[in-house]
């Protein structure tokens, strides 16, 4: 399920549980988007079991914007949509 970089868009399937993780990459790119070498540095790791950028590109949250430069990364529509789900159901079981 890998994203079209220029859309961000994916197919992520309903049921699917998504790493906690995850949502903190998006809480903190909600603030605004980010330099991707700033990006690299926080989030890349290279421990197999905990993939948090590659999940969240891979899911289609984030996309990686060429212009202007340096890259920035920043939320898609579809990641916005799925960090105010998240917290519609934080709040809901608060």
């Amino acid at each position: 399920m890998k994203t079209d970089p220029a859309s961000g868009l994916s197919g992520a399937s309903p049921g699917l549980s998504i790493n906690p993780l995850v949502f903190d990459l998006l809480e903190w790119l909600a603030i605004s988007p980010r330099p991707y070498a700033e990006v690299m540095e926080v989030w890349r790791t290279s421990c197999p079991r905990l993939t948090i950028w590659e999940d969240a590109v891979d899911l289609g949250y984030v996309v990686r914007r060429h212009d202007p430069r340096p890259p920035i990364v920043a939320l898609t529509p579809f990641g916005r949509q799925a960090l105010e789900q998240r917290r519609r159901r934080d709040v809901a079981r608060a």
